[in-house]
């Protein structure tokens, strides 16, 4: 415990993700004085980029991002703040923006339009033609449906909601497999429909039709990759906070949130400094927050019971490649291959904890084709792109009990490193399947586990989409607690996992908070705050260096490109 008194703040946000981020950029631009904390040496949680080599930047989780067109969700909360001409976005083909790929030459190259999208999927499948119509009849009703709530305006009513939804009102806290069986799919169909299931990271049987529905009309409305990288959104949420009044202070871990008499006071950092706020808006991982941060005097029995029962989604493995050469006869789209058609038995070998002698699944994204005009990316000439698989829910693969979060000193342990080592060959081995040979031309090559991503974001299992089951069936928790004052954000609360659900999240926290329909409010246009504070972007702008926060953008260990 510190001897000064501790420092006083209109609200305190707990995390630099892109929903921490959201929420302090709105409370700040609407006049509250916002302090953000975030454990790590740089804000963007898993938006932020690292560089390797002075020559590789690689981006942690933006891949694409959906409905970004004129009419979209995360250019509406960009535009909100004034800051929707900072972050560019690039469409990828709109023809072809994921490539799915199952053995036997099944082939679908998904588009940016429904009807083209379900066109390709009777030809890819003409036996389940007519399950396939159901089916996306369903989804593409269910997509606008939610889509259409999520942007309501004040004063809807509940009653009215329920009317305007028939078919989320039918299916959404179904199971996806429930959904398929109805349509009598076969196994390689539901492959096919499931096979960007990752992007929320669950199988048919514990995704609901309702989040299915949401990330597949999310991206039909268009893919795209924000140019600069992922780190220009988390930098620019930076730049609002700062602009306004605020302050991100980076390598702050916070221990406790203070609560008395349910009744949020601030927090505690792990050397003992202390910060005093009336609210507190929690980006950590959801299951610390309530469980540690909180804990469980000052919550509600159903939530800790909820929080102590949940599962979460599953983890990735990431191999992150730079070649000195270009790769031929490719497109910017994302790759989904698949070595097997039964997507049903994959989740399950993963759910019993099988780590794969070999890898099945495959995500390829490439983003020095998404993004070819970034100089950090790659030199002119050579490859970057990173190849994704999912792994068992469990630590013992990985020769632990325990994950960093916990004090696990696990990156010198031999059997860490061997099986870091077998994986990355099974990864390599199934890419070059795909992509045909690269593995001498590799001039970077570096795999990150469910460990990785515990330690720089501290998530429950090393997942990055949170909790996947929270008490009923198709329930996640709302930004609201029963603590006053203590609201909570990120890929764990029901408006989703991904960069637009926690985006979403921020805003829909702060719209709580400040009693007004922010979303709808600038989808129709509307800027929270005074854009003219924004501060002028140089020559030598960099959003790596702008995301350290104020107090840290000369502090040494910064990688610099060229």
């Amino acid at each position: 415990m510190t001897d000064s008194a501790p420092e006083q703040w209109d609200a305190i946000v707990v995390g630099a993700g892109l929903g921490g981020l959201t929420s302090a950029a709105y409370l700040a631009a609407a006049g509250r004085r916002v302090l953000l904390l975030e454990q790590h040496d740089i804000a963007g949680g898993n938006s932020h980029v690292f560089r390797r080599r002075r020559a590789y930047e690689f981006d942690v989780g933006v891949h694409y991002v959906g409905d970004c067109g004129e009419d979209g969700i995360v250019p509406a909360i960009l535009g909100g703040l004034g800051v929707r001409d900072r972050v560019r976005f690039l469409e990828l083909d709109p023809d072809c923006f994921d490539k799915i790929e199952l053995p036997g030459g099944v082939r679908v190259d998904v588009p940016a339009d429904w009807a083209e999208y379900r066109a390709r999927l009777r030809k890819a499948l003409p036996e389940d033609a007519a399950g396939l119509d159901t089916f996306c009849d369903i989804i593409e009703a269910m997509g606008e449906e939610q889509r259409n709530t999520l942007l309501a305006p004040a004063g809807v009513t509940v009653p009215e909601i329920i009317a305007s939804t028939p078919t989320t009102q039918a299916w959404g806290r179904k199971s996806l497999t429930e959904l398929f069986d109805h349509c009598e799919l076969s196994p390689g169909a539901r492959t096919v429909l499931a096979a960007q299931s990752p992007n929320y990271g669950v199988g048919p049987d514990q995704a609901t039709v309702s989040i299915h529905a949401i990330v597949t009309d999310h991206y039909i409305r268009g893919a795209y990759f924000p140019a600069g990288g992922g780190q220009m959104l988390a930098a620019t949420l930076v730049e609002v906070l700062e602009a306004n009044g605020g302050e991100l202070r980076t390598r702050s871990l916070v221990s406790r949130i203070k609560v008395e008499d349910k009744k949020v006071r601030g927090v505690v950092l792990t050397d003992g400094t202390e910060y005093d706020a009336p609210l507190v808006v929690s980006n950590a991982d959801y299951r610390r927050t309530v469980l540690d941060l909180v804990g469980p005097d000052h919550l509600g029995k159903s939530i800790i019971r909820n929080t102590e029962n949940a599962q979460m989604g599953l983890p990735f493995v990431t191999l992150y490649v730079a070649l000195d050469r270009k790769l031929e006869d490719r497109n910017e789209a994302n790759v989904w291959w698949y070595d097997t058609d039964d997507i049903d038995a994959y989740y399950r070998s993963l759910a019993a904890g099988e780590q794969p002698d070999e890898v099945k699944f495959l995500f390829i994204s490439f983003g020095s084709l998404k993004d070819p005009t970034n100089p950090h990316t790659c030199p002119p000439g050579h490859s970057n792109f990173q190849l994704m698989t999912l792994c068992p829910p469990t630590y013992a693969p990985w020769g632990v009990e325990t994950g960093p979060a916990d004090g696990t000193r696990y990156r010198r342990l031999e059997a860490y490193q061997a099986e870091k080592e077998r994986f990355t060959e099974a990864m390599l081995t199934s890419a070059e399947r795909v992509l045909g040979p690269f593995r001498d031309s590799i001039v970077h090559c570096e795999l990150a586990t469910p460990l990785t991503q515990e330690r720089y974001t501290r998530s429950t299992g090393g997942t990055p989409f949170g909790l996947a089951t929270w008490g009923r069936a198709g329930t996640k928790p709302d930004a609201g607690t029963s603590v006053e004052g203590l609201y909570m954000v990120g890929q764990s609360t029901r408006y989703g996992s991904g960069i637009t659900g926690v985006m979403v999240g921020g805003i829909a926290a702060a719209a709580q908070i400040l009693g007004r329909p922010l979303l709808n409010e600038v989808h129709n246009g509307a800027v929270v705050g005074d854009p003219s504070l924004l501060p002028a972007r140089g020559e030598d702008w960099d959003p790596v260096v702008v995301s350290r926060g104020q107090a840290r953008r000369t502090a040494r260990g910064l990688a610099r490109m060229g």
